[in-house]
Parts: C-alpha cells; sequence; structure tokens
C-alpha cells in the first residue's frame, strides 16, 4: 500500500539526502587518508588532490552550488582581503617566533633543512598536494554539506574535530622530525602519542580559525592563504634557521 506524501516527509528529505552527503563525505576522505599515508609513495603525492576534484564534482552533481563550495566570483574580492590580513598576522607571528630562543626550535624541522627543499615544498608541494586540496574537501566540500545538514555550528564543530583527526596519521612521526617537539615532551612511545594528540589539537583549533575566514569571507581565498602562511612560512623559516642559527 502506498502511503500518501506529507508536507512533514516531504520538507525530511532534503535533510535525509544532507546527511547522506555529509556520509559520503566524511568515507571518502577516511579512505583517502589512510591510502595516502598507508600504501605507496605516489598514492600519498596524489590521493588527496585527485580525492578533493572528485568530491567536488560528486557534490556539485548533488545539488551544492558555488557559493555553498566557497567557489563562487562575486566573493573573491572580499576573500582576497581577508586573505591579505590573516597572511600579515601569521608572518608577524612567523617572524616573532623565529626570533625568540624559547620558540624558535620549533621552527626546526628536519625535511626542512635545506633552501632548495624548502623553496619546492612551500611553493609547489604544500600548496598543490595539502593546501589547495585540503581547503576544497574541508572548507569547500565538507563545510557546504555539513552546513546544510546543521548549520554553522556543525560546520565549525563537526569540521574542526574532522580535520583534527585528518592529521593523526600525518603526525606519527613529528617528535622525531622535530628538534623542539622532541625536547619538550620526548620520544618513545608516550612522546609519539603526546605529540599526536598535539597535532590533533593544533590543528582542530587551526581548522577553527579558517573556517571563521570561509564563514566570514564566503570565499576559499582566505584559509587557502591562511594555511599556506602557516606551512610555507614555516618551511622557509626552518630553512633560514638551519643555515643561520648555531643549535
Amino acid at each position: 500500500m502506498l502511503h500518501p506524501v506529507t508536507e512533514e516527509t516531504a520538507a525530511q528529505r532534503p535533510k535525509v539526502h544532507a546527511y547522506a552527503d555529509v556520509a559520503v563525505v566524511v568515507m571518502v576522505l577516511t579512505g583517502t587518508n589512510l591510502i595516502a599515508h598507508f600504501t605507496t609513495a605516489w598514492a600519498n603525492i596524489v590521493s588527496v588532490p585527485i580525492a578533493a576534484l572528485v568530491l567536488l564534482g560528486l557534490m556539485r552533481r548533488r545539488g551544492l552550488h558555488w557559493s555553498e563550495l566557497g567557489l563562487s566570483p562575486r566573493h573573491w574580492r572580499t576573500g582576497t582581503r581577508y586573505a591579505l590580513g590573516a597572511v600579515g598576522v601569521v608572518l608577524a607571528a612567523v617572524i616573532i617566533g623565529a626570533a625568540l630562543p624559547l620558540t624558535r626550535p620549533f621552527f626546526l624541522a628536519d625535511r626542512y633543512a635545506t633552501i632548495s627543499g624548502a623553496l619546492i615544498a612551500s611553493m609547489i608541494v604544500i600548496p598543490l598536494q595539502t593546501v589547495i586540496p585540503e581547503e576544497l574537501a574541508f572548507r569547500g566540500v565538507l563545510h557546504g554539506t555539513l552546513d546544510r545538514a546543521w548549520g554553522a555550528r556543525g560546520v565549525f564543530a563537526a569540521g574542526s574535530l574532522l580535520f583534527g583527526l585528518w592529521h593523526i596519521a600525518s603526525s606519527l612521526g613529528l617528535t622525531a622530525g622535530n628538534r623542539g617537539l622532541s625536547e619538550l615532551i620526548g620520544g618513545g612511545p608516550a612522546g609519539r602519542i603526546a605529540g599526536v594528540l598535539i597535532a590533533v589539537a593544533t590543528t582542530a583549533a587551526a581548522a577553527v580559525v579558517f573556517t571563521w575566514l570561509r564563514h566570514r569571507s564566503g570565499s576559499l581565498l582566505a584559509p587557502i592563504a591562511l594555511h599556506w602562511a602557516v606551512n610555507g612560512a614555516g618551511a622557509l623559516t626552518a630553512a633560514l634557521l638551519w643555515h643561520t642559527t648555531l643549535v
């Protein structure tokens, strides 16, 4: 027997679809994270950018508008203003942090010990492999689907938590490659666990700021710029400190 479609059930359908979209995005991101960090080197390079583009195409077909994804041209001007302000704040903080003896060791990441390596990382690898794909996936696609399902509170809470959890795998060797962190929390299994917890907490907190910029500006330009400034400026600063500071 067919039941008539009431106004209540009709109103519930968009919510059900929104929840389904969130579930799909989270499952794709989870699978991508595992593939990127626990399979091959090539998978680590290409899986996140490919997943971000696939999710973008999929959610566009599901009806998300460019403005919901942070990609509407009408928000470019506002996004640019917020982007410039965010980059200025980060650069000032990096300069101060690198100048202070107390915080300088935290910039000494082994993987950025050479100028050439830091330049390649900050100008090519970080933007194309990390910053743009992650912002497209999290502050673009995930932001849009969470906003449809739970509104701004859901975006800030769930989106930030998921971004923190996204960094578990990438932070497993964090203390081994950072002199400041290894001196602060030590090595071994306990230090490794502490490093992961610190990474999850700090990236979740950073996601709150990224999300605020995305929410205020309506554009991905602002969180992309801030994300690059944090990672890219950190890489360049690390290389400069390795060559100019006696440690």
